[in-house]
């Protein structure tokens, strides 16, 4: 008898699972560890939302079950999100879906899409779900390097011509999680005219649409005449609102795509707690300077990040969006891997990173930094990093000979 079950012998080790064993053994011995290695936002949910929350979750019907897609006040809720912010008019009965958060909301998309076998297009380095969900749903996965949106779309057409059967479903993912990327609007009129003489579906993922910098607000792939025909996007309240462990997401947009996910969905759950989504629709219909807060928050911590980084002698790529930097690995220590380099520095420097291999083969030669610390504390991370990078030679010494031991 085999000892793992089918679907968990398609799921490779979890790569950060080594520092994450790592952190909690040195924090175990009392070390101070400065955590860049999850996306996890640090800042409270904002007040109004949290008092929403008690409110309704005082009503003694709230704690009956909920509508698997989510009550139509949410739904409402996200609808005028989409018309405010992108112009985007939007059914709340027919191509809005609530979901438990955005990740939850593309794996049972991928689990309503896919057949086994099917072929999906992937970007390369991805978070973790975009492959995963279709592989657990028995999709097939065809990677293509993504570490310019430019090298993604000019891929696309390559995989479409050399995978067998031909691909079905196409991921996109602006602003990138791992890489931090943005596109234009022009990029999704280029994607969703690809799509359509390939005979594709788009799924586009777009949890950090509010948390950018430098360049005008991230565009959505809806805004491009005709693409509902052929793509939903997911969303997320998460980073938007600090709302991470309250799991709000949303799939938008084709109803075909929408109305599988949802029957899907009413096999699997009752939707989310009826407080948490009333609190929900408080925060897309209510104030929004809370939100210009955040992001303020983000590019203060990004600025710092790279200033003092770069005084301690690792050059960081600004991002221009999203709550993470993509990082190479330092000079001194791209020999030895992303994740020997997260190991080393985590053990040497108290400072935990997000592995690149952790996203797929061709992240490997740099990290995912979170920015979930304050000011200070990357400032003293910064500190430590220098005289970390100063003591290159002892600490690769100690880590070649503890491995010629092994």
């Amino acid at each position: 008898m085999t000892t793992e079950f089918h679907r968990i012998r398609r799921l490779p080790p979890y790569v950060f699972e080594e520092v994450n064993r790592i952190k909690a053994k040195l924090r175990a011995e009392g070390t101070d560890i400065i955590d860049f290695g999850m996306g996890n936002p640090d800042m409270p949910t904002p007040k109004h939302i949290v008092d929403k929350l008690i409110e309704t979750a005082r009503d003694p019907k709230a704690g009956r079950y909920s509508a698997s897609k989510g009550v139509i006040g949410l739904r409402r809720a996200m609808a005028g999100y989409y018309d405010r912010r992108y112009g985007v008019k939007l059914n709340p009965d027919t191509e809005v879906v609530a979901t438990l958060g955005s990740k939850e909301g593309f794996a049972n998309l991928a689990n309503a899409l896919t057949a086994p076998g099917d072929v999906i297009i992937c970007p390369n380095p991805a978070y973790p779900i975009h492959a995963f969900g279709f592989i657990m749903a028995g999709g097939v996965i065809r990677h293509v390097p993504a570490l310019s949106p430019e090298e993604y779309l000019s891929g696309i057409g390559r995989a479409v011509k050399h995978s067998a059967p031909p691909p079905s479903i196409l991921i996109l993912s602006y602003p990138s999680n791992p890489t931090a990327q943005w596109v234009d609007l022009d990029f999704y009129k280029d994607a969703v005219q690809l799509a359509k003489k390939h005979d594709l579906l788009i799924i586009s993922d777009v949890a950090y649409s509010e948390i950018y910098f430098d360049n005008n607000p991230p565009p959505s792939i809806l805004q491009v005449e005709g693409a509902r025909d052929i793509a939903v996007e997911v969303n997320s309240l998460s980073k938007t609102y600090a709302m991470a462990g309250w799991r709000v997401g949303m799939v938008v947009g084709n109803e075909r795509m929408c109305a599988a996910l949802a029957r899907v969905k009413s096999y699997l759950d009752y939707g989310a707690f009826l407080p948490i989504q009333v609190a929900a629709a408080a925060a897309l219909n209510g104030p929004q300077d809370c939100v210009e807060e955040i992001r303020g928050i983000y590019k203060g911590r990004r600025d710092t990040l790279v200033s003092s980084m770069k005084r301690a002698g690792w050059d960081i790529p600004a991002p221009p969006a999203s709550m993470f930097a993509w990082a190479k690995v330092p000079e001194q220590y791209k020999d030895i891997g992303s994740m020997q380099f997260s190991r080393l520095l985590v053990e040497e420097a108290g400072v935990a990173v997000a592995p690149g291999s952790g996203f797929g083969e061709y992240g490997e030669g740099y990290v995912r930094i979170g920015l979930v610390e304050n000011e200070h504390r990357i400032k003293q991370a910064a500190r430590n990093v220098k005289k970390f990078l100063a003591d290159s030679d002892r600490i690769l010494a100690k880590a070649h000979n503890a491995m010629a031991g092994q």
